[in-house]
């Protein structure tokens, strides 16, 4: 029935935890993919740029830095698209509130894309000057 909880399975621990929470995240992975035009935009970036950052002749260090950066903007995104999907879960009238949540995703995913740009922009810089 509609507002109901719904039964929790038992508590479960060790492989079994582990396993079922790959399983919730690869889930999540493939929602977000599925779902979200922006993720899918962003996967291909990183299919792009973290094999880049590896082939680069640049320090152990500046390679993870980049890579960081940029699984930094998956991460943000999909936060972004689940504060979206509850929001929507919500009600799907225009609410001061419910724009004020989306927006703030919004605005954190443009953040994580403008560290990507100046982490890159410092790494290249500093490894290549």
């Amino acid at each position: 029935m509609e507002g109901e909880s719904p039964t929790l399975p038992p508590h479960q621990t060790g492989w079994r935890r582990i396993k079922n929470a790959l399983h919730f995240s690869l889930e999540g992975l493939r929602a977000c993919y599925t779902g979200e035009e922006a993720f899918r935009q962003e996967v291909w970036l990183a299919t792009f740029l973290i094999p880049l950052s590896i082939i680069l002749p640049i320090s152990v260090l500046s390679t993870a830095l980049l890579i960081a950066s940029v699984l930094l903007v998956m991460i943000v995104e999909i936060i972004n698209s689940a504060v979206e999907a509850v929001v929507d879960r919500i009600s799907k009238d225009h609410h001061l509130l419910s724009k004020k949540a989306k927006d703030m995703g919004s605005a954190a995913v443009f953040l994580s894309l403008v560290n990507l740009v100046v982490v890159w922009t410092c790494v290249l810089w500093t490894e290549w000057n």
